[in-house]
């Protein structure tokens, strides 16, 4: 039985990739402030599998290292550590606060920095692990409104390749970017109206399923993808496969 680490996974596309290695038997781990979704009940959904609730601030590193080590120590090994916890305000860029910024850059990228910086000691000794994170297609292109979102996750297709180039051949590294997800942070986000004007620039003409993109990272730990590392996966219904980002005025008009 693999020891799987998710952070973010009680809500959205980490409850999804969570459920989807407790299904396969794995032992799943959970790190996120929040406790599970309310349908959870003691860590286990209808449907689903075993998924243990650590609460745990990713951008506290000390924190971080303090439950890694713990779940080690319990667990004898840890097999495929998935950073996934993210957050997101809609903003221009004139409405933009020091504050808000450092939260979103210490959760979406620090965040990912600590856990696999702290996990990583105990894969090389054991000689071998899986390091996965959440990217976006926002990390590849200029999405308004989101600009300090956006350079997060340009971070971190950047720390895959690092990463992979550091600790080859003992860790592979991979990151999902995906495109439009319905998860709550973009129901919080999004009017249905908003939602329906963005399904009409995906060519798959909706948003991404949680589970689809927690089918990708089940499928980049495992044996199939053991020649995969360094990569980003982009899954987004063909959304930057070749059209354009659609133009959204600044909130004074355009800036020129």
């Amino acid at each position: 039985m693999r020891t799987i680490i998710v952070s973010g996974a009680s809500s959205g596309i980490g409850l999804a990739t969570a459920e989807r290695f407790a299904r396969s038997g794995d032992h799943v781990i959970n790190l996120d402030l929040l406790p599970p979704a309310p349908d959870t009940v003691n860590g286990t959904r209808e449907g689903g599998g075993r998924v243990r609730w650590i609460e745990v601030d990713v951008a506290d590193w000390s924190s971080v290292r303090e439950v890694v080590d713990r779940v080690h120590a319990e667990r004898g090994r840890i097999d495929v550590v998935i950073a996934n916890a993210g957050i997101s305000v809609r903003r221009g860029i004139l409405d933009l606060t020091e504050d808000e910024v450092r939260r979103t850059l210490d959760v979406n990228l620090m965040g990912v920095l600590a856990l696999w910086r702290h996990a990583t000691p105990h894969m090389l000794r054991q000689g071998e692990g899986v390091l996965l994170a959440t990217a976006s297609v926002n990390g590849s292109r200029g999405y308004p409104l989101y600009a300090d979102y956006n350079a997060s996750k340009a971070a971190v297709a950047s720390l895959c390749q690092t990463f992979a180039i550091e600790l080859s051949p003992m860790i592979r590294t991979a990151c999902v970017a995906p495109g439009a997800v319905l998860t709550p942070m973009q129901r919080a986000e999004y009017t249905d109206s908003m939602l329906d004007e963005v399904n009409e620039r995906i060519p798959a003409r909706r948003h991404a399923r949680p589970e689809e993109i927690a089918d990708v990272f089940h499928f980049l730990a495992s044996p199939q993808a053991s020649f995969v590392s360094g990569q980003q996966f982009v899954v987004d219904g063909a959304e930057t496969a070749g059209a354009t980002t659609a133009f959204f005025p600044g909130p004074t008009g355009p800036l020129r």
